[in-house]
């Protein structure tokens, strides 16, 4: 049994993966002061909930995007699963396929192992949204290659953002919009919903679009992260999406690396 972990700027994800399925998966906020017997209470109750054991897990991989959260994973995967934990990106688990890009070392974790498992399970050139903490756009073409792309704030930090400058609007709840679908607001709350949810749906249907054009050939739109779900049933830019794309990738590199 593997146990992945996606650490990134807002959480880190556990996935426990046996041959490409993931049996369980939990989420705790990022907090690289957090130490590996922390996270192992943490872990030990959440793998019982589940039916395992600690012992059920035999290797690790980290991805992160976080370096001062690494020490700690390491220490809790040697101390309390008794393995070396594989590195996403370093030794054995280098990343294998080619960045056609200006400074290829500042490539994050999450995008390439998201282009792995997306150029896997996609055809052909394609465009891989994470809704993350930042969003992301990616390039990769048919060949696997990563090409580029577009880092933007995330529709949280967007939210935070306008709150935290405007002191008069107050913190609303991002959803998709129900029943009405009017992009001009009567009242406060609605204009502000209006403003994040619509405008972010705006952005990512105008920046694919430029996106396509730049490439000049067919591309599939590839959507992960939590936030994913939340626009599909009001755009059709994407083609698929896969909230598990990071972990995917995790495993795909560490069962290359074996």
């Amino acid at each position: 049994m593997l146990l992945a972990i996606d650490a990134g700027n807002t959480n880190v994800v556990f996935a426990l993966v046996e041959a490409g399925e993931i049996h369980a998966r939990w989420r705790i906020a990022t907090d690289p002061r957090r130490t590996a017997d922390e996270y192992a209470v943490w872990l030990s109750q959440l793998l019982g909930l589940e039916g395992f054991e600690m012992a059920s897990v035999t290797a690790v991989i980290i991805g992160t995007v976080v370096p001062r959260a690494l020490h700690n994973l390491q220490v809790l995967s040697a101390k309390y699963f008794n393995a070396e934990a594989v590195i996403a990106g370093q030794g054995e688990a280098g990343w294998g396929f080619q960045l056609d890009v200006e400074e290829p070392q500042n490539l994050g974790a999450d995008r390439a192992l998201n282009s792995i498992a997306a150029h896997a399970g996609h055809p052909g050139d394609l465009i891989v949204i994470d809704f993350g903490t930042a969003a992301t756009f990616d390039v990769i073409d048919y060949t696997g290659a990563y090409k580029g792309g577009i880092i933007a704030p995330g529709i949280n930090l967007s939210l935070d953002a306008l709150v935290t400058a405007a002191a008069k609007l107050p913190r609303i709840a991002i959803e998709a919009p129900k029943g009405n679908l009017s992009v001009i607001g009567r009242n406060t709350v609605d204009q502000m919903h209006i403003g994040i949810y619509w405008g972010y749906v705006a952005m990512i249907e105008g920046l694919v679009a430029r996106m396509k054009a730049e490439v000049g050939r067919p591309l599939k739109v590839i959507a992960t992260g939590g936030l994913a779900v939340l626009f599909e049933k009001h755009t059709n830019v994407f083609d698929a999406i896969e909230p598990d794309l990071t972990i995917q990738g995790l495993w795909m590199l560490w069962k290359r690396g074996r």
